[in-house]
């Protein structure tokens, strides 16, 4: 057991980052059997999203996470599975601006001296 304040502390973080790993661990191990177990695109798109979320989080190697997704959608489409295509939003239409034209500064009053 450390004696230092920091190690104490750092041994505890440590204990929860383990926990927060493995369930994100646990949670791809399941989604990824889910997908297997029934292959169509609903388990398809939560599986290559919980490769994601553990690839951002440190969980594995983002080439590893680019590997699995790979496998995923060779297997989907062997099945024949499609794709779950999101839906791109409708461009938005650009007005076209004015340009800005900037005023030169007034010049203040001067000052009159009296004779």
């Amino acid at each position: 057991m450390p004696i230092i304040k920091s190690a104490k502390k750092r041994v505890k973080v440590a204990n929860k980052a383990a926990v927060r790993n493995s369930k994100t661990k646990r949670s791809l191990k399941t989604a990824i059997k889910a997908f297997v177990k029934k292959t169509d695109s609903k388990n398809h798109s939560a599986a290559q999203s919980t490769v994601d979320k553990a690839a951002k989080k440190g969980v594995i190697h983002k080439n590893k996470a680019a590997r699995v997704k790979k496998q995923l959608a060779v297997k989907a489409k062997a099945a024949g599975a499609k794709p779950a295509v999101a839906k791109k939003a409708a461009p938005k239409k650009t007005v076209a601006k004015k340009p800005v034209v900037k005023k030169a500064p007034a010049k203040k009053p001067t000052a009159k001296k009296k004779a």
